[in-house]
């Protein structure tokens, strides 16, 4: 019985709800309409950079990314600082 419900609470846990309709947010505890202009310009400006990027130009940003992060000491977090 356990195993069945940790199993659904995770599967709750990564289920989140996309919504991209006019004035309306994902959270449902902001109300705020500064919040839904945010949203709406971080939509509008990510379909740009996803219609005028090429392909090939993603994969270098994602390669950089990438290899800065490998470049990184590692990061230590222990239990005291949660």
């Amino acid at each position: 019985m356990s195993r069945n419900y940790s199993r659904l609470a995770f599967s709750k846990s990564i289920v989140k709800e996309v919504s991209v309709e006019e004035g309306k947010v994902n959270n449902p505890q902001t109300s705020d309409n500064n919040q839904v202009d945010s949203e709406k310009s971080h939509v509008e400006s990510t379909s740009k950079f996803i219609q005028e990027t090429s392909l090939d130009k993603m994969h270098e940003i994602a390669e950089a990314a990438r290899m800065k992060k490998l470049m990184e000491p590692p990061k230590w977090i222990l239990p005291e600082d949660i």
